[in-house]
Parts: structure tokens; C-alpha cells; sequence
């Protein structure tokens, strides 16, 4: 195999991009960038050069409050070999038309473009996504898949699909970023810079963005889990009590003994519960009316989701949406 000053183009310097909106994650970004600024000092070189954009050309200012200086968007010719966008938020908040036709710009100049958290969102704005394998930060999945039904994001930490790289965000793009590196420099390489942020687990791209049912419920049980994994797949669409207790394996009184004695709750009230949390995300995160995030969580009408939703946050949606 290669070393890495031996491998094609390790030698070059290798321009990256990262466009930054306003309340974008500090976390996510630090951890996109700093294994780069790490592979030039383990070089002992430079062989990524960092440019930082934002959509006005001003400092970008992060969800913490974090300042980080920015030039203009890139121009035609920009020379990037990679841009990625950074995005933290609600999606109603990504109105940015110049940064869509940016990145279209950049990818017909065939520059790899990525996507960082709610990065892969405008991505899908700009129309870069369609037919692609790709990711988001499941805190965004809802508001994606309700704005572009024709797209399917995948639960993973990253993906690469050719020259589409997105990632959900958080600590994911150390591992992104590992990959990424060792592609160009060397899995030796790629180990040395991992080790330098004491980064000695690397994730499969594939590995789940959240905990597991199990650690996230606190339960074991695998009729339960099957039960809850359905009712998060079935917010649309809920299934009655019969259909949930088949899944289960156990007649309905059953399925209420367990819902009780693992969770201290009704099977209904879980459901509802689900099924509120994906319609604060959409009233949050989406432009969609209130009687259409009715008809999304699965509920008879918008009265009848606004009297639940109250009942649990002690407001109203259209109140809940102001906040």
C-alpha cells in the first residue's frame, strides 16, 4: 500500500470549503474542521487549506454565540476541491437562494459538495440530492421528508455517495472526516490524526445517530421494543391496539400490563406521546399549516391535535410555533 507521501495528490494542497448559516452547530463544525487543521500539523505541511464562507460575506455567527470570521460566498473558478454547508436551526429559517445557487454553481465545476446537520436540507433545496443515498441529523429528517417527499434520508452518521457527502452532524464528522483523510493520506495517516483527539473508536458510517429503543426507553422487553420501533414508524398512520399487540406477540390486556409495568403509562398516551414530539419538530422546523401537521402526526382533525398537544405542553401549536 502507499504511504502517505506517496499516494496521488497527497502532496497538493487540497482546498475545503464550509458555508456557514447563521446558528449553525459549533460542535459539528469543530469537528469537520479540526482533523483537518490536525492532518497539516502531523504533515508537517500544509495539505488542507480551510476557506470559511457565509452567506453575506460577514462573520457567521453560531448557535452558542460563537463568532467565526467568513469571506463572500465562492465565485465561479473558486478552486474548492470540497464545500460543505453547515446548518443548525429550523429549517423555515434556511431562505438563502444565493447559497442554492452557489452550491449548484460549485457542483457543475465538479466540486464534491457536503452536508453537515441540517446541512443536507439546503442541499435538498438546491436540488443536489435527488436519487442520492444520504443522510441528515435526525432532529431534521421530519422537516426534510415532509418539503421533499421524494426524498429518503437514511439514519446514518454519514454517507458518501460520490461526490454528494453528508453527515448528521455532532461528533459524526470525526468519524466523516477519518474517512476522508485516510481516502486521500493513508489509513495510518487517518489513525494518527484520530489518535490526536484521543478519537480511538471510529464509527461505521452506517452506525445509528441515536441510542437504541432499548437504551432510550429503558426497557428490554422484545415485544415492547417491537411495539415502540412500530409506533415511531407509524406516526402517519397509527395502528390500533389488536394490530400492536400481534406485533407484540401477546393479547392486548397484555400489552397493556407491560406498557404499564416497563413504562408507568397507556399504550395510548405513549402513542400520543410519539406522535406529539414529531409534530413539535414539524411546527418547529416546517412551513406546514397546523391542519396539515394534524393530518402528518395522525390525528382525526386539527382540533383534535390541538386539544392533545395542549393537554401535553400546556400550549397551544400555533403558540408553540411563536416560541
Amino acid at each position: 500500500m502507499p504511504s502517505a507521501e506517496t499516494r496521488p495528490d497527497s502532496r497538493s494542497v487540497q482546498e475545503i470549503g464550509f458555508i456557514l448559516i447563521p446558528g449553525f452547530a459549533l460542535m459539528s463544525y469543530a469537528s469537520a474542521t479540526e482533523p483537518l487543521r490536525a492532518a497539516n500539523l502531523l504533515a508537517g505541511r500544509e495539505i488542507y487549506r480551510l476557506r470559511i464562507f457565509s452567506p453575506d460575506g460577514a462573520s457567521a455567527l453560531s448557535s452558542s454565540g460563537v463568532s467565526v470570521p467568513a469571506e463572500p460566498l465562492p465565485v465561479r473558478g473558486s478552486g474548492l476541491g470540497t464545500a460543505f454547508v453547515c446548518a443548525g436551526g429550523s429549517p423555515r429559517d434556511w431562505r438563502y437562494p444565493g447559497v442554492f445557487a452557489c452550491l449548484r454553481q460549485l457542483s457543475r465545476e465538479g466540486v464534491r459538495i457536503g452536508g453537515i446537520s441540517g446541512g443536507p436540507y439546503l442541499m435538498a433545496a438546491a436540488g443536489l440530492l435527488a436519487g442520492r443515498d444520504f443522510t441528515v441529523h435526525w432532529e431534521h429528517a421530519a422537516a426534510l421528508l415532509e418539503a421533499f417527499p421524494d426524498l429518503t434520508p437514511r439514519q446514518a452518521r454519514f454517507v458518501i455517495d460520490g461526490n454528494r457527502i453528508t453527515c448528521g452532524g455532532g461528533i459524526a464528522p470525526l468519524d466523516m472526516m477519518h474517512v476522508l483523510i485516510a481516502e486521500r493520506m493513508g489509513p495510518d495517516f487517518a489513525r494518527r490524526v484520530s489518535d490526536w483527539y484521543l478519537h480511538t473508536e471510529v464509527n461505521e458510517p452506517a452506525a445509528p445517530q441515536r441510542a437504541s429503543l432499548a437504551e432510550r426507553y429503558g426497557v428490554h422487553h422484545p415485544g415492547l421494543l417491537n411495539v415502540l420501533e412500530r409506533m415511531e414508524e407509524t406516526i402517519e398512520m397509527p395502528l390500533d391496539r389488536a394490530a400492536m399487540a400481534l406485533i407484540a406477540g401477546v393479547t392486548p390486556r397484555h400489552l397493556d400490563r407491560l406498557f404499564s409495568t416497563h413504562l408507568g403509562t397507556t399504550f395510548l398516551d405513549q402513542y400520543h406521546r410519539i406522535r406529539l414530539q414529531h409534530a413539535q419538530r414539524l411546527l418547529k422546523q416546517s412551513p406546514l399549516s397546523i391542519s396539515e401537521i394534524a393530518v402528518a402526526t395522525g390525528f382525526s382533525s386539527s382540533s383534535h391535535f390541538s386539544r392533545m398537544f395542549r393537554s401535553v405542553y400546556g400550549t397551544a401549536p400555533s403558540e408553540a410555533r411563536r416560541d
